[in-house]
């Protein structure tokens, strides 16, 4: 497993964020707070599942993984702590969060599941989130004209998603989870993702005001299934999940080494697992 950094995001969280803070993009900007809205409950999830995950080996196995585990656990801790912060200026937007809802209603269902399913939850949105890590850093046009603190903030994330994106998946597989099941469970996964970032989307639009203008979707179809489209690129990498060879270490995880190489003042570590 590879070693992992947690770190401390240096960036001004206090200052209310703009209404359209990504580019004046009404629906760049309700997209990417939609995502904000599922991180702190799904991320509590990841947690979870790796303490569970963790917990069923073998304590003379548990040293193996007990580090890159701790350091997972610290860098999702950070980012819903971030994400809290960065939905408390959405709430006072009036916006309403009703994603998060949904996943802790999902997350009852996991109680007293076998921890595998945990994990191949956790290893099925982290792949989601490795594909948007990667778009980003390629693409820079989805966070065009953005605040450049927020823009900061969400490469800063999508890096630190990329450094970690083989995490649960190597757990689930130390545990003998199998192709099958991981198959199934994303394939359930990325229904319930794709819906809700949508769902979650028009939400926002519609209270924000902008649901009715042309410009909106036109950008919201530049955004997904444009040139550069997350849908349109992102489709291909999806598929790899479900070959019974995928890892996600075949990603290209370099433009997130650089970033965070070349932002460490930004993000200085506040813990490494060597």
């Amino acid at each position: 497993m590879s070693p992992l950094v947690v770190r401390r995001l240096l960036i001004d969280l206090r200052t209310p964020i703009g209404r359209h803070w990504n580019g004046g993009d009404a629906f760049r900007t309700a997209f990417f707070n939609a995502l904000s809205m599922s991180f702190p409950a799904g991320e509590q999830v990841f947690i979870d599942s790796m303490r569970l995950g963790l917990a069923a080996f073998p304590p003379e196995q548990r040293e193996r993984f007990a580090g890159e585990v701790q350091a997972f656990i610290g860098q999702e801790a950070t980012h819903r702590r971030i994400h809290e912060l960065f939905n408390g200026h959405l709430a006072q937007q009036g916006l309403v969060n009703r994603w998060e809802t949904r996943i802790l209603r999902r997350r009852q269902r996991l109680e007293g599941v076998d921890p595998r399913h945990w994990l191949a939850v956790t290893a099925a949105t982290e792949h989601f989130t490795a594909i948007l890590a990667e778009h980003l850093l390629a693409h820079p046009q989805a966070l065009e004209g953005a605040e450049p603190r927020l823009r900061d903030l969400w490469l800063w994330h999508s890096s630190e998603e990329s450094e970690h994106r083989s995490t649960a998946f190597d757990l689930y597989q130390a545990l003998g989870g199998n192709h099958e099941w991981r198959v199934r469970i994303f394939r359930l996964v990325s229904w319930y993702f794709v819906t809700d970032v949508l769902r979650q989307t028009a939400a926002n639009l519609w209270r924000d005001g902008s649901w009715w203008r042309p410009a909106t979707w036109v950008s919201g179809w530049r955004l997904l299934f444009g040139r550069h489209g997350l849908a349109r690129l992102g489709f291909r990498p999806w598929r790899r999940y479900l070959r019974a060879d995928f890892h996600p270490s075949q990603g290209d995880g370099a433009a997130a080494e650089r970033w965070l190489a070349e932002h460490a003042a930004l993000a200085p570590p506040v813990q490494l697992i060597p």
